[in-house]
């Protein structure tokens, strides 16, 4: 299989216009903070128009990699903290493509390399992520800037609308404006002359998006844009910045629909690079403007160097609150709300806490489901919140379990080629990908997973017809795994298809029941931890319908991970077919690297026929397996994705469970995560905003809520010899398509992208 990485890796060493560009002072929201008046187009120009590579480092004489990766260490604001070497391998790749041409970073370079925390991770369906953004919505005290692809009027988005309320309300109590901003990408022929037109308070608030009209909301100023490069430049982004102290990343539109999906919580210096790339991807004149504009996130709880700024006032349960826990009340001192490591006990209610559906509505105050000093329990300096580590690694406690977690699979090298399964009947994970798994931790205490709250006094489920509004995380990381608990007269598998059907479908679950250590975490409160490296690997939208525009941070980023990794890389995604990136697995397996793939079983098969967009899912696992050495299949471990209550691969287009995480970690402490799919949209076209970290106890903890939350591993497996599912009779998925689609695949492909233009395909 031939090695295409189309210019993408540069073989050279960094330059001197890198470390200038990446160590200025100034940035596009520098400039803001000085003329909030300034668009950001303009300040973008202002300051990198006449920007030219000077291209020294062609000519350097004696230079090593060690001064190479010195010099990327020069191009971030790490603070406190040291970035490990195959981060920087990564980073200095995506440097040399931004040294090229710096709006390549859809960020200010001086903010492309920060530092931060993550208080929170989802992996659930959209509507438990919505819940978390309407709580962080709700809680705002001066700005909102809530970004998406496809915005839907559905239950997703009347969280968000139900929150938007709720901020109005709360901010009239306060006497103050709130400004609100949304950007999203539907289709209009205006875009044609005006890509970032913005939307008239008729377009906004009609049945398509029904966001509420300014007089519903009198306290809030509201201003909505429509992005789109024609042709093809889609508005791929889904994130959300808050008061310009917490940042969302996330994977999911504003729609219903059966995906599984991620979001992570950030805070700290990160921030302020997501506020610049916000500014940017709006491009025009604010009116009015964000009301932080002179309020860098790194002046709040960690400041530039990663020390903390006692002067600051973080947001509720914030990781970066440097505020000490306070005495208990007596109320609290008779039945304690955390234990000595800071753990949320199960039962330990205020009376506060409980409210009913009657009282429940979008005015409601905030139910307080923990003392404020809970913010110290994610703290990330001096806090004793401990981890708690599972055993098992794979939880379980049958036979077969047992056999995976000492890596005995049935064969002498003891990696298995996939059994022939059935339901019920596990078909992985091969050795390697359960020595991956088991390097998961899991926050969450055992009682806080089965019982967090009693049952005399259930947390009713936040819904967007009775909203419920946490007062942090800690609150809101019980609300949830309380609604996921098994109900009286429900077994846990149950509680759990309850979740996942939610809104659009109904299926039941054909899995067995859970043993001990397999439960459902939706919310992974992640434990304290120090700031560690993030980086920015994003890519801007670029209309025509070619495919020249490759050479792109997120493109250097996955495929320097795959050149670099020592031990692993695993790759979660709902489409798997771009052109560079199916040799570089080639290639890391046939060198020895476990490459470990999640995809899901037919996600937009029909637009994947399209001409030049790469082939269908089971189209690429077959090429594969087939082009690969039997030494080479050993290392490539690939999965469809099966959701936790089931045993079989359901292709997307029956919309019954499907999956749209896009994850990448490497080594299992180097995690990359955001918009982009491994697809051809998402390599050349789409404007896709991620973030590469550099921090083992939450890739450590993402591994734990990948095996709790799904059954891929379990049950997804694919035959090696032939790229295919096969069940325990040999039959493949019900539904699938096939690696043979046909010869006139095209036609069906016209027709996705039909749909996807709608709104209706996978995306």
């Amino acid at each position: 299989m031939e090695s295409k990485d189309h210019g993408i890796l540069k073989d050279r060493f960094l330059g001197d216009d890198i470390v200038k560009l990446c160590t200025a002072k100034e940035s596009v929201s520098s400039l803001l903070a000085a003329d909030p008046t300034l668009a950001a187009g303009d300040a973008w120009k202002t300051l990198y128009d006449k920007y030219k590579p000077t291209n020294h480092s062609h000519n350097k004489t004696g230079a090593t990699k060690v001064d190479d990766l010195a010099r990327a260490a020069q191009c971030g604001k790490w603070g406190p903290t040291k970035p490990s070497d195959v981060f920087l391998e990564i980073y200095r790749d995506v440097l040399a493509v931004v040294e090229e041409s710096p709006e390549r970073a859809m960020v200010s370079p001086s903010l492309l390399g920060s530092c931060g925390v993550a208080p929170l991770t989802v992996i659930s369906t959209i509507p438990d992520i919505a819940r978390h953004m309407a709580n962080v919505i709700a809680r705002a005290e001066k700005e909102v800037f809530l970004a998406t692809n496809y915005w839907q009027d559905s239950v997703a988005s009347r969280y968000l609308t139900n929150a938007m309320r709720e901020l109005n309300r709360r901010a009239g109590e306060r006497g103050e404006r709130v400004v609100v901003k949304v950007i999203y990408d539907r289709g209009s022929p205006k875009q044609l002359l005006d890509p970032h037109y913005i939307v008239g308070v008729d377009e906004y608030t009609g049945k398509n998006v029904c966001i509420p009209s300014p007089d519903e909301m009198p306290n809030i100023d509201m201003q909505v844009q429509n992005y789109h490069q024609a042709m093809v430049g889609t508005f791929h982004a889904k994130y959300m910045v808050v008061d310009r102290k917490i940042a969302i990343l996330q994977s999911n539109n504003i729609q219903d629909n059966d995906n599984l999906e991620m979001m992570v919580h950030y805070e700290g210096p990160i921030v302020d690079s997501f506020y610049d790339m916000a500014l940017l991807s709006w491009h025009k004149k604010m009116e009015p403007p964000l009301p932080s504009y002179n309020s860098p996130a790194a002046a709040g709880g960690l400041s530039a160097d990663g020390a903390a700024n006692n002067g600051s006032t973080a947001p509720p349960n914030s990781c970066l609150s440097n505020v000490e826990a306070a005495a208990p009340t007596a109320a609290q001192a008779q039945q304690p709300l955390v234990d000595d490591k800071g753990v949320r006990q199960p039962g330990a209610i205020h009376t506060a806490d409980v409210g009913t559906q009657e009282s429940a509505d979008v005015h409601r105050a905030d139910i307080v489901t923990g003392p404020t000093t809970t913010a110290s329990t994610l703290h990330p300096h001096k806090s004793k919140l401990g981890v708690q580590h599972d055993t098992d690694g794979l939880g379980g406690n049958t036979e077969e379990a047992a056999d995976i977690k000492e890596g005995n699979t049935g064969t002498e090298e003891g990696t298995k080629d996939v059994i022939k399964a059935g339901p019920n009947q596990p078909n992985g994970p091969d050795s390697a990908t359960a020595s991956f798994l088991r390097a998961g931790t899991q926050p969450l205490s055992a009682a806080s997973i089965h019982q967090p709250t009693s049952p005399e006094a259930l947390l009713p489920q936040s819904t967007n017809e009775h909203p419920q509004y946490d007062s942090d995380i800690a609150g809101e990381v019980t609300r949830v795994q309380t609604a996921v608990s098994a109900k009286p007269g429900e077994t846990q598998l149950e509680a759990i298809s309850r979740l996942l059907n939610h809104t659009v479908n109904d299926l039941k679950a054909d899995a067995p029941e859970l043993a001990e250590g397999d439960e459902m975490t939706p919310y992974i409160p992640h434990a304290v931890h120090e700031p560690f490296p993030i980086a920015m690997v994003n890519r801007p939208p670029f209309g025509p319908p070619t495919h020249s525009s490759v050479v792109q941070p997120q493109n250097a980023a996955w495929l320097s991970a795959l050149r670099h990794a020592k031990k692993n890389v695993f790759i979660q995604t709902p489409t798997l077919n771009a052109e560079p990136l199916v040799p570089a697995i080639y290639e890391a397996c046939e060198r020895g690297l476990d490459v470990i793939c999640y995809v899901c079983l037919g996600y937009n098969d029909m637009g994947e026929l399209l001409p030049r967009q790469g082939g269908t899912n089971e189209m690429i696992a077959h090429q594969l397996y087939e082009a690969l050495s039997e030494q080479g299949r050993k290392h490539l471990h690939y999965y469809w994705y099966i959701a936790k209550d089931q045993t079989r691969p359901i292709p997307q287009s029956k919309k019954k469970r499907d999956c749209h995480i896009k994850l990448m970690i490497v080594d299992e402490h180097i995690g990359i995560m955001g918009n982009g799919n491994q697809d051809t949209q998402s390599w050349y076209h789409s404007q896709e905003i991620n973030v590469m970290l550099d921090s083992p106890d939450v890739c450590r903890a993402w591994i734990d809520g990948l095996r709790r939350n799904e059954n891929t591993h379990l049950y997804g497996g694919l035959v090696k010899e032939e790229g295919i599912w096969r069940d325990h009779e040999g039959k493949e998925a019900d539904g699938a398509l096939g690696i043979d689609p046909g010869r006139f695949s095209w036609a069906k492909g016209f027709v996705g992208a039909i749909k996807r233009v709608q709104g209706k395909g996978g995306f």
